[in-house]
């Protein structure tokens, strides 16, 4: 006879099984068409993020309209963006240089003191050797950025595709819910539309809220960065708003490139100075920004958090740690959802 604990263990164990079989079906479904996974990713992003100011310009103009100035207003920012960084670097290049060859020198010199005490000409022979085997492998230099012409491409197709996806979501993307909802049993509509209603709550909350930690983050570095004289203070500023897009490790990864630019640049006390503005822009994120802006769209212990981001970054690089955190937030609050549900339609009975 079967002990009842055995029982019960092997009724999970078959249950986590298919779980877990459904689940990795899933992750190979979208990896075979990433590319379609990502622009639809990009175009539910860009529907979360424009949607409050199209129904603020619908009240003045038709939404086809409302929609179109939207886009267009978004694309010319990014644009204007680039182009300031673009601006930036060519006239910081020149006294970027000298102050960069200078920067190595001293760092050269403080290698070699204690405690390091590393070779003279140690750093000298290190970029000869990178020379060497760039030299030496120039034909799959050649070949990597010839590959890199076809990523660009693929770069394109899922802007364009993003791009007219959001138009079609931003216009009459609750007619289209609405479509998709009419096509289900009705028996099992309340549950799925529920499921919806939470699961683009839970989206939206943590896309907004994400832009807003990464602008405020952006913002602090950026004037921290320019008090300091630091050079390309904005292209660093606009590093760390993309990087705050990965949560745990992107924004610390962004102020270390600061600082080494710092340390280059302008010395060790500066860099030093840098160190202690990650350190302060870190806790500010961590125990003001997270829980004043994301606690309601994201219920999450940072332990999951961390496990989501390294299992997504292992299985789609660093778009699949973009994507990590947003993902099991929506499963979470819609499992939460559900279950709620069944609770109130259990207890009426």
């Amino acid at each position: 006879m079967v002990a009842p604990a055995l029982r019960v263990a092997a009724a999970y164990g078959w249950r986590l099984i298919v779980v877990g079989v459904a689940v990795y079906a899933v992750f190979v479904a979208l990896g075979r068409f990433h590319l379609v996974t990502l622009a639809l990713f990009a175009a539910l992003v860009l529907t979360a993020l424009l949607g409050p100011p199209i129904n603020l310009l619908h009240r003045l103009m038709p939404r086809a309209a409302a929609v179109a100035v939207a886009l267009v207003g978004s694309i010319v920012l990014l644009f204007g963006v680039l182009s300031l960084i673009g601006a930036t670097v060519a006239g910081e290049w020149q006294g970027l240089r000298r102050e960069f060859s200078g920067g190595v020198a001293r760092i050269e010199r403080w290698l070699e003191g204690p405690p390091f005490h590393l070779r003279d000409g140690t750093l000298a022979h290190l970029q000869e050797w990178v020379s060497r085997f760039v030299s030496s492998h120039r034909g799959t230099v050649i070949s990597t950025a010839l590959s890199g012409v076809d990523r660009l491409v693929e770069a394109l197709t899922v802007v364009a595709l993003a791009l007219f996806c959001s138009v079609f979501f931003l216009h009459s993307g609750d007619r289209m819910w609405q479509w998709f909802g009419g096509q289900l049993p009705s028996a099992g509509r309340p549950s799925v539309h529920l499921a919806g209603r939470t699961a683009w709550s839970t989206f939206t909350g943590y896309t907004r809220g994400i832009v807003v930690v990464a602008a405020t983050n952006a913002v602090l570095v950026g004037v921290g960065l320019f008090v300091l004289g630091v050079p390309l203070a904005v292209p660093l500023a606009v590093l760390e708003f993309f990087a705050a897009f990965i949560p745990l490790v992107g924004s610390p990864v962004a102020l270390a490139v600061a600082a080494v630019v710092a340390l280059a640049a302008k010395g060790p006390v500066v860099a030093a100075v840098v160190v202690l503005l990650i350190v302060v822009i870190g806790q500010f994120e961590g125990h003001v920004l997270h829980p004043l802006v994301m606690s309601r769209a994201v219920r999450l212990h940072p332990v999951v958090v961390a496990l989501a981001v390294v299992c997504g970054a292992v299985t789609a690089g660093v778009l699949g740690a973009i994507v990590a955190v947003p993902l099991v937030s929506v499963l979470w609050s819609v499992y939460g959802a559900l279950r709620t549900r069944r609770g109130s339609v259990a207890a009426t009975r």
